[in-house]
Parts: structure tokens; C-alpha cells; sequence
């Protein structure tokens, strides 16, 4: 994720504080004075971090905070706090016309991304809700920016409209919006033209485009990796066009995130989407408390759990749910759970949502290598059908058969069977409500043997990473509890 690096370095500032049992001034202004650090080396722009700063040293100053209880906790509250603000405090839907077509303009410099996520953007409402989009291709400067988007419209079942490269834009748009009511579209995406900078013809084409189409969302898309270079794209367009909001994209590339925190300080304009990967489906609305979470190292919880249940076969987890209650999890709900994480996204990414989790040094450089999964289920496939609905028949005979079909050392068959055996029982009494359950898997992440990843993830049973993830995961366990009474 783009903020590791602005994780790192504010926790860092932040733990300091969480050691000691009193806060002083002098503590206040070092942990101030590192958190300033911290944001200026991640390309935040200077007038927000000042403000920034004095905002949180201000609220964090009171005697009630520096005299109380916990006051270092109070303190992360307040940093927390500050940076949900200065990201929009909340969520922003898009604008969306009582009458339709509701008409959305993408604008942007070449490279951002600005063709691709008109198209997300437009498979993102025609999954959720049914809509009928049209793309229509304005951008007749960029080399295959109209090829692009056909191809993108062939791939998402949107149709596209496009005159070619010879057309004026202008004309363009207004033939596509009279097609889109040609065909009763609830929603009409305009890919208009870029540049490889702002230049006054390509804003006095945007601004007439604009005065022909009347859109009721104009969507800036900017390259997260530009750093500060965005923030002074976003105000070249916004002085122009008066943009409605922002997408940030390659937010899971090798950036420091300063983009991400500035814009909307800067602009006043909220960030509404985030794309983070390649796939058409990699766009998630922008939640600024959930990205201020993890910022600070306490991960995501709702946002994994969103994934979960857009991934998850409801059906299936259910049925699952009742397996390990009843301890009879096999092998075959193994391969199904599998291939249902995979489908959510890289597994070290998701690990990273869990509160705790986020910076831990042994997740610095985790890659859990498609391969391994492969190999895993290569083992689980050379078990005849008995085996895997009957683990207890896995002898030591059947073992070095498995190894021998699968390819594998015999070493790793054991250590895989041994550790799904483990995963069973300690799922089997977090389902049934026993807290015991909870704390093995606690201690097994504390102690590096969290069942099915390689060497677990050593440092998390103690300190206030341990705690948080201890927290969060009985909330869950609660949370799986009440589901439970409720379909009694």
C-alpha cells in the first residue's frame, strides 16, 4: 500500500509516547516535531502538515489529555481524528441526476489512468446496481485512447461510442449524449481528451465540452506516484473546470501517499474513488477514516469484511461456519476457502487490514508466492475422496504417497496436515464461543505459528499491536456469536 512507509515512521513517533505511564510538554513536542517528519517525507504539502500539526499539539495540549488516563492513547485518538479530517471526514457519493442520463466527465493528464477508470467506474454501477452505462471516446489525441476504450467496453459489456479520431470533440459529445438517450442510458461516461501537461487548448476544449454536456460529476483522475505534482494538477483543473471530485489511482504502487493527504486540504474537493490494481474491479469508494486507520497501523477491518461478503458464496460460508463448529472442516472446505481468499486479493495485503497487522516488521516483507498455494492444493488433490473428508486416514504410508503425487518433500505433506489440524481446533472453539480458542490463535501468532502461513508472524502476542488484534478478532468472534442467536 502507498502509506507503509508513513505508517512506519508515524508509528515510530507514536510509540515513544505509548511507553510511558505520564506524557510531558517536552514528549508532546518530540512526537510532534517526528509526526511533522514523518508527513513532509511522505510528499504531504507544507501548509496542510503545519496545519495539521498545530491542530493536533493544540487538542493534545490540554491538561485533561497530557493529566488523564491513558494519555498516549488519547493522543494516537487525536492524530487519528486529525487525519480523517484532512482527508473529508467522510465517504462522498457520486452525484447522481434526478433526471437521467446522470453524465460523468473524466479529466486528466496522459498516464493517469483516466480511460481505465471510466471503465471500473462504469462496470463498478452496472454490477451494483444494474445500471445501463455508455462511454463515449472524447480523447482523440492519445494514441489508441479510442482503441482502449472499446476494448475495455468489449470486456465489461458497455457499449462505447466513438466517430473516430478525425471528429472535433465537441461534436463527439453531443452525437454520444443524443445516442445515450437513443438508448435509454441511466448513466454516460465522457473519456475526455489529456495532455502530458495543462495547456490553455486542452482546458478550452474541457471547459466547452463541459458547456455542451452539463455533467453532473466531473472526476479528475490523478496518479497517486506523482506526489506533490498531483496536488498541483488537481488545482490547474479545478481553476478551470470546478471538478466535483477526485479519484486517486496506483495508490498500491511505490509512493509515499503525500498526494492522498493534500488534495482535499488543498483543493476542498473530496476523493471519491481509489483504484488499487489492475483488475477491472480493483475500484473501491474512498473512506478517509478507514485509510486514516490504516495509516496509523490498525488496519481495516470493514473493508475486509466488505470484501469478504462480495467474494464469499454467503451459502457456502454458512455451511462452513457449521462445519467447524461441529469439527467436521475437511480437506475439500480447505481447496473451497482457498480459492475464495485468492479471490479477494493478495493475501499479505488483506493480512495488513487486520488491526495490529499492518506495519509488523515480519509482514515487511511477506509474499505469500502463488506457488506455495499450488503446491498446497496439489497435495490436497492427490488425496483419494476418503482422505479428504477423513483426515484421521492420512498414516504414514498414505503420507509419503501424497508427497510422491504431489511432487512435494514428505517434510511439507506433515507440516501442512499438522497444521490444518490445528487451524480446525482452534476455529472449531472460537465458534462455539470458547475465548480459549482465541487466545491459541493469539499465542500462535505471538509465538510465529499461525497454522497455514509460512513462519507465522513472530512479535504479535505482546504490546499494543498484540492487544489490538486480540481486540479485534473476539469482536468478531462476538460478532459471529450473535449472528449465531439471531438465526435461532
Amino acid at each position: 500500500m502507498a502509506f507503509e512507509g508513513l505508517t512506519e515512521r508515524l508509528q515510530n513517533a507514536l510509540s515513544g509516547l505509548r511507553r510511558k505511564g505520564k506524557v510531558t510538554d517536552a514528549d508532546l513536542r518530540e512526537t510532534m516535531r517526528e509526526i511533522r517528519l514523518a508527513l513532509l517525507e511522505a510528499d504531504v504539502n507544507f501548509t496542510v502538515v503545519k496545519d495539521f500539526v498545530r491542530n493536533v499539539r493544540e487538542k493534545a495540549a490540554g491538561a485533561k489529555v497530557l493529566e488523564g488516563l491513558n494519555p498516549a492513547q488519547q493522543i494516537v485518538s487525536i492524530v487519528n481524528d486529525e487525519l480523517t479530517a484532512m482527508m473529508g471526514e467522510s465517504e462522498v457519493p457520486l452525484n447522481v441526476s434526478d433526471k437521467i442520463p446522470t453524465v460523468i466527465m473524466m479529466v486528466g493528464l496522459q498516464g493517469a489512468g483516466k480511460t481505465t477508470t471510466a471503465g471500473k467506474l462504469a462496470l463498478k454501477l452496472k454490477s451494483e446496481q444494474n445500471a445501463r452505462p455508455l462511454m463515449i471516446a472524447a480523447d482523440i489525441y492519445r494514441p489508441a485512447a479510442i482503441d482502449q476504450l472499446k476494448t475495455l467496453g468489449e470486456q465489461i459489456d458497455v457499449p462505447v461510442f466513438e466517430m473516430g479520431t478525425d471528429a472535433d470533440p465537441r461534436d463527439i459529445v453531443r452525437q454520444g449524449l443524443a445516442k445515450a438517450a437513443e438508448l435509454k442510458s441511466d448513466y454516460v461516461f465522457i473519456d475526455a481528451a489529456g495532455r502530458l501537461q495543462i495547456d490553455e487548448a486542452l482546458m478550452q476544449e474541457l471547459a466547452d465540452v463541459k458547456e455542451i454536456a452539463q455533467p453532473d460529476e466531473i472526476l479528475l483522475v490523478v496518479d497517486a506516484m506523482t506526489g506533490q505534482n498531483a496536488v498541483e494538477t488537481a488545482e490547474g483543473f479545478n481553476e478551470r473546470l470546478d471538478v466535483t471530485g477526485v479519484v486517486l489511482t496506483k495508490l498500491d504502487g511505490d509512493t509515499r501517499g503525500g498526494a492522498a493527504l493534500s488534495i482535499r486540504a488543498v483543493t476542498g474537493k473530496p476523493i471519491k474513488f481509489v483504484g488499487q490494481g489492475e483488475k477491472m474491479t480493483d475500484l473501491d469508494i474512498f473512506y478517509p477514516d478507514r485509510m486514516a486507520s490504516r495509516i496509523l497501523g490498525m488496519g481495516d477491518l470493514l473493508t475486509l469484511i466488505e470484501k469478504a461478503q462480495k467474494d464469499f458464496d454467503e451459502k457456502q460460508a454458512a455451511e462452513t461456519m457449521e462445519k467447524m463448529k461441529s469439527n467436521t472442516f475437511d480437506f475439500n472446505d480447505f481447496i473451497d476457502q482457498m480459492d475464495q481468499v485468492q479471490n479477494m486479493g493478495p493475501i499479505e495485503d488483506l493480512l495488513k487490514m487486520i488491526p495490529g497487522m499492518a506495519n509488523n516488521p515480519a509482514l515487511a516483507n511477506v509474499k505469500v508466492d502463488p506457488k506455495d498455494m499450488a503446491h498446497l492444493k496439489a497435495i490436497v488433490m492427490s488425496m483419494t475422496p476418503a482422505e479428504r473428508e477423513n483426515p484421521d486416514l492420512l498414516n504414514p504410508s498414505r503420507r509419503r504417497r501424497l508427497a510422491a503425487g504431489a511432487g512435494r518433500p514428505i517434510v511439507e505433506v506433515n507440516r501442512m496436515i499438522k497444521q490444518f489440524n490445528e487451524m480446525k481446533k482452534m476455529m472449531s472453539g472460537m465458534m462455539n464461543g470458547n475465548m480459549g480458542g482465541m487466545e491459541q490463535m493469539m499465542n500462535a501468532m505471538g509465538g510465529g505459528n499461525m497454522p497455514g502461513m509460512p513462519g507465522g508472524f513472530p512479535g504479535m502476542g505482546g504490546g499494543i499491536k498484540g492487544k489490538m488484534a486480540n481486540m479485534a478478532m473476539k469482536q468478531m468472534a462476538r460478532k459471529i456469536q450473535k449472528n449465531k442467536k439471531k438465526r435461532r
